[in-house]
């Protein structure tokens, strides 16, 4: 069946999904698990089941849900331990006492009125079992009254909750009994109530002979999904369903997992987990102790991360987000281009469907300069944004359509000329102006009757004899890459076989390496492409439930005025993107506070600058909060007795007695200065702000990296 492109036939698209050099090595069975999800489950599916069977409770945005036990929202009172044992003792003593008060006599016998009016005159005698028997009961009762007046006085819940079994159990996915098939999810309900109980049954079976992973049942949910949508048929479904049970509706690739897997997925959720929350008194109580995640309903609203090389940024956030978004594609549900320098550690090849060696003869894949469109204006504007992006004036008001404008005079006459765009050889001439090249595109125009492409080549004649004309900074940049080392890539005759953006239209993998030692300007100016071509593709997707999210593992001399406005907009087409910088240095500062605010999730990592911290904590405002003042005035005494009182305790604690005096008041103050985002952030924590795609945020949270 078509399942949202992940079972189609190879080459069937206007577009289709770029497959790996060589055919994945996929067995016909299914590898016999051994783990929890997460990685493969053990033969009899009992992990897998528990792990689809664990609790997941709604929470606060970035909050682990797997096996998560909600908070209260605020702190409850916590008594000191050695004040609660000291109490709790004492209130027992003063029960015990009561008791023997009452016991031996000393407070009356009025407490024993109520038995005798209970036992009637038959059980008078002596030793009457049933006196017996009523006697024994009321001194229970009596004691038990005592018990729980005193065990309510003393906090001996509180104690058995710190100290006793509760408080021993540390596993947060406790041992439940078997749902019943209307709510167990391995039983498949939603299916059985429209009718596939047959593909239920089958699904079912697999789980529990340990054939399903966790990629296995996010990829058929979402073929589900499909079908409820009207886009799949029910027969379709369930004829895949039967035929091939846990691997039905395969991703193109038909890889059903990732070769390694480094972090703590939940699939069902989406999540991947990051850290965990620090319990500091700056962090809200509902947050302290807990994991903190990220999925697609936070990554949609782009995350910007800022911190020192060594710090964290890769290994802690890039990496685990690409593995995500990798686990998503391959059950259909997200595309993912990741972009960093060769050697970065973004992931193994085989965890991606494409992987564009800039650079490297062995590349199997090209990247198409233009971004696979045909029209001159769109490929002059993308193209434009890469060349002389970081050069642009960045202030309101400039006017950087100049470098389009030129393109597109060159870029329209060739293409109605050759059928094609220019390679960065042709390109590079014919913004240098060179005689030849111009003069063959005006012969082909004429020949063609083209008389509006020649009217813009004359345009671009008359420009190129002006001082100002930027024809010549453009070919500069072009320079950049018609160097020996890019000399077999970016192809325009259909020699090689170039990557498109356009592709986000299906659950793609892509990795692109960019070149670094030698080449850093050509890695910006790419880096730049990628994410000019990435903003344009995938707010023009007609089919937009597919998640789409570029990963920028170093965005220095990347972010432009119009890569701010893409990332904008990035969030109405369910499309996000994540950002790594060293350092806001790297970004214009006009641009800084618009980056900031086109971001929806914010982290500043430890060791960034106190420059760095000031524009995050302007961002993140400031908060009411509760000051306390205490003033410790000392006592003085008139009378001879109160003077030698004081000497005595001044010799026995070396202070004057004092009296204290507290006042308390509400001030504004930030949530996180500049100082302490700078010197008060430990090594391996960050400082992460969140907010998902409904609006819902969470305040800056102190995460601990390590976690």
């Amino acid at each position: 069946m078509n399942s949202d492109g992940t079972q189609d036939a190879r080459g069937t698209h206007a577009h289709p999904v770029p497959r790996p050099a060589g055919p994945p090595d996929v067995p016909t069975a299914p590898p016999r698990p051994t783990r929890a999800p997460g990685v493969p489950p053990p033969p009899d599916g009992s992990a897998f089941l528990a792990w689809l069977r664990a609790p997941r409770p709604e929470a606060l945005p970035g909050v682990w849900r797997f096996g998560h036990r909600p908070r209260p929202e605020e702190e409850p009172e916590r008594v000191p331990g050695r004040q609660l044992l000291s109490g709790a003792l004492i209130a027992f003593l003063v029960g015990w006492l009561i008791w023997s008060l009452l016991w031996n006599g000393y407070l009356g016998g009025w407490w024993l009125l109520p038995l005798y009016a209970m036992i009637p005159d038959s059980w008078a005698e002596p030793h009457s079992f049933g006196a017996v028997v009523v006697v024994y009961a009321y001194y229970v009762l009596i004691a038990g009254i005592i018990m729980v007046g005193v065990g309510r006085l003393g906090r001996w819940s509180e104690i058995w909750r710190r100290y006793g079994p509760p408080a021993w159990r540390r596993d947060p996915v406790r041992d439940q009994r078997p749902p019943t098939p209307e709510a167990d999810p391995a039983a498949w309900p939603a299916l059985r109530a429209a009718g596939a109980t047959d593909a239920a049954e089958r699904l079912a079976a697999d789980a529990r002979a340990g054939l399903m992973r966790d990629v296995d049942q996010a990829r058929i949910a979402r073929a589900w999904q499909g079908v409820r949508n009207g886009r799949h048929s029910l027969a379709a479904f369930t004829g895949a369903v039967l035929a091939d049970g846990a691997a039905a509706c395969p991703h193109p690739s038909g890889a059903r997992d990732l070769p390694a897997r480094q972090a703590r997925h939940d699939l069902l959720t989406g999540q991947v987990r990051i850290g965990t929350t620090a319990d500091d008194p700056r962090n809200p109580y509902a947050y302290r102790g807990t994991g903190l995640a990220l999925g697609p309903e936070l990554l949609g609203t782009s995350l910007l991360a800022v911190g020192p090389a060594g710090s964290g940024k890769t290994g802690g956030v890039v990496r685990p987000l690409a593995e995500s978004l990798c686990l998503h594609a391959l059950a259909g549900k997200a595309a993912v281009v990741v972009v960093g320098a060769a050697g970065a550690g973004l992931g193994d090849s085989d965890a991606y469907d494409v992987v564009v060696r800039i650079g490297n003869p062995e590349s199997v894949y090209d990247l198409d300069l233009y971004g696979g469109t045909t029209d001159p204006d769109e490929a002059a504007a993308v193209l434009a944004e890469a060349l002389v992006g970081d050069l642009a004036d960045p202030h309101p008001g400039s006017d950087s359509r100049r470098s389009t404008t030129v393109l597109a005079q060159l870029l329209g006459p060739f293409r109605a000329v050759h059928g094609r765009f220019p390679s960065v050889p042709e390109l590079r001439q014919l913004l240098d102006g060179a005689p030849g090249p111009l003069a063959a595109l005006r012969s082909g125009l004429q020949a063609a009757g083209q008389e509006s492409l020649l009217r813009e080549l004359d345009a671009r004649e008359r420009q190129m004899a002006h001082p100002g004309d930027v024809g010549g900074t453009l070919a500069d940049r072009v320079a950049l890459l018609d160097r020996p080392a890019f000399a077999g890539f970016f192809d325009t005759s259909g020699q090689s076989r170039p990557f498109s953006l356009k592709a986000l239209d299906h659950p793609v993998r892509v990795r692109v390496d960019l070149p670094q030692r030698g080449h850093a300007d050509a890695s910006r100016m790419l880096a730049r492409l990628v994410l000019a071509q990435f903003t344009a593709s995938v707010t023009v997707r007609e089919d937009r439930s597919l998640f789409a999210c570029l990963v920028l593992d170093d965005a220095a001399g990347v972010v432009t005025p119009e890569a701010v406005r893409g990332i904008q907009r990035l969030r109405s087409a369910n499309a996000g993107a994540v950002l790594t910088l060293r350092t806001l240095d790297d970004v214009p500062r006009p641009l800084r506070g618009p980056l900031l605010g086109a971001t929806g999730c914010r982290m500043a990592l430890s060791g960034v600058t106190p420059w760095d911290g000031q524009d995050f904590a302007e961002v993140w405002g400031k908060e009411w909060t509760e000051a306390r003042d205490v003033t410790d005035r000392q006592i003085i005494a008139e009378s001879p007795a109160g003077k030698a009182a004081h000497a005595l305790r001044r010799a026995i604690t070396g202070k004057a007695p004092t009296a204290r005096a507290v006042t308390v008041r509400q001030v504004e103050r930030e949530r996180w200065s500049a100082s302490e985002l700078a010197h008060a952030v430990p090594a391996g924590h960050a400082v992460l702000s969140l907010t998902d795609v409904k609006g819902e945020h969470a305040p800056p949270l102190l995460v601990d990296l390590r976690e």
